[in-house]
């Protein structure tokens, strides 16, 4: 097809070829990762109000779960109990949402 076509060489060693991962290990390796996410990428972009409101519900050990962000609107931030039994949400002004609208997959 060229000319000057540069080939390839696959140069052989005495080193032994690494073992591919089973798609059981990619997954656990994702889920790791997914749920370590960083504290302080989730809290950047809350508001004021919002990240005071987040603070104290900490103390009483709720956790901060994830944070939605919907275009063009102000971030949601979804925390649990420690029994991860309810939910809450903190709204713009730092008010609590015990029963929010929000829609959780199971």
């Amino acid at each position: 097809m060229y000319r000057n076509a540069a080939q390839s060489a696959v140069i052989t060693g005495p080193w032994p070829t690494p073992a591919s991962p089973t798609a059981a290990q990619r997954a656990s390796e994702r889920r790791k990762a997914a749920a370590a996410q960083d504290a302080e990428a989730l809290r950047a972009g809350l508001t004021p109000a919002q990240l005071t409101t987040l603070e104290a519900l900490e103390i009483f050990q709720w956790r901060l779960a994830f944070v939605r962000r919907p275009l063009f609107q102000a971030p949601i931030p979804v925390l649990f109990d420690r029994d991860q039994t309810r939910h809450v949400v903190i709204e713009e002004d730092g008010t609590l949402n015990e029963s929010p609208s929000i829609v959780l997959r199971a």
